[in-house]
């Protein structure tokens, strides 16, 4: 039972390596959904193998044995391996729900700023202009979703550059980018490992957006120069934002300009990179319930229900 819990805490460590793959591997849109899946997934197995850890811990003190109806001892690995483990769980998973907290309350702080921001400028449609001297430019999600633009981003663009960048950040809201960049920011609170796949994630949703923008305006090479130019004018300095709201200015630019400017073409086969991706998301998912369902089982043991 330790065993196949400690699976979902390790498998994790394998993924930023993966992602990275993917990405290269398989198409934007096909890697965005595809490790964000898989981040969100392995995230959750290793809460559960916390948690896990934790109620065995528990389990092992006379008063919750008494509280949980234990009339035999729970048959568990060796206390020195079992009480350690348990008090580090504990220790993670209050580190996880602190450092979620201290993000959700930022994120939100941010996000309200940014909806204000938004509100108090002329809006066009979806396009919310905000008077400001420094660059920037993003799609806000929201009911209804924004896409909004300091009028020192609009003087460092020419016309179809503007509509190239409006076209990318308009791809954000339509493509919801704004719910992976979430459940990116999420996994990373839940394990450590699970923190540069949140870059990975980022890079596939520009990618994506990059792709989208090229698509609608008809010229790769006018995309990328608008991207460019705005991440050039924009580096300096940004207006408040949450990091779910996605903006052209982020990420690796010149990565994401040599992609735009190189033929599109198929993607190199992924076959195996994905394969890679479930099969790594499917071995923690077994772990973490063969590991519970086994917990179950001891438990029920330990009550007298059934027999060893």
């Amino acid at each position: 039972m330790t065993a196949l819990l400690l699976l979902p805490l390790l498998l994790p460590f394998a993924l930023p390596a993966l992602a990275r793959r993917a990405l290269a591997r398989l198409t934007p849109v096909a890697a965005l959904w595809a490790v964000t899946a898989c981040a969100v997934v392995l995230a959750g197995c290793s809460l559960a193998a916390l948690g896990a850890f934790v109620l065995i811990g528990v389990l092992k003190l006379p008063l919750f044995a008494a509280f949980g109806e234990l009339i035999h001892p729970l048959r568990t690995a060796s206390d020195i391996v079992v009480v350690p483990a348990a008090a580090t769980s504990v220790g993670v998973l209050a580190v996880c729900c602190w450092t979620l907290a201290r993000s959700v309350l930022r994120q939100t702080r941010a996000f309200r700023t940014a909806r204000t921001q938004a509100g108090s400028g002329p809006a066009a449609g979806d396009l919310c202009v905000v008077d400001s001297p420094r660059p920037d430019a993003y799609a806000l999600p929201g009911r209804p979703h924004r896409i909004v633009v300091t009028t020192a981003m609009l003087r460092s663009l020419d016309g179809p550059e503007r509509e190239a960048l409006f076209a990318h950040e308009r791809a954000h809201n339509e493509g919801g980018h704004h719910y992976f960049l979430a459940a990116a920011e999420l996994a990373a609170h839940c394990h450590p490992a699970l923190r540069p796949v949140r870059e990975t994630i980022r890079l596939a949703a520009e990618r994506a957006a990059d792709e989208a923008a090229a698509a609608s305006v008809g010229d790769r090479r006018l995309t990328a120069r608008a991207i460019a130019r705005a991440a050039l004018a924009g580096q300096a300095n940004r207006a408040e934002r949450p990091d779910f709201a996605a903006a052209a200015t982020t990420g690796p630019v010149p990565q994401r300009v040599q992609a735009l400017l190189a033929n599109p073409g198929a993607p190199r086969a992924g076959r195996a990179i994905a394969a890679l991706l479930v099969a790594c998301t499917a071995v923690s998912c077994v772990a973490s319930v063969t590991g519970m369902a086994d917990f179950h089982h001891r438990v029920e043991v330990a009550q007298g229900d059934e027999r060893p």
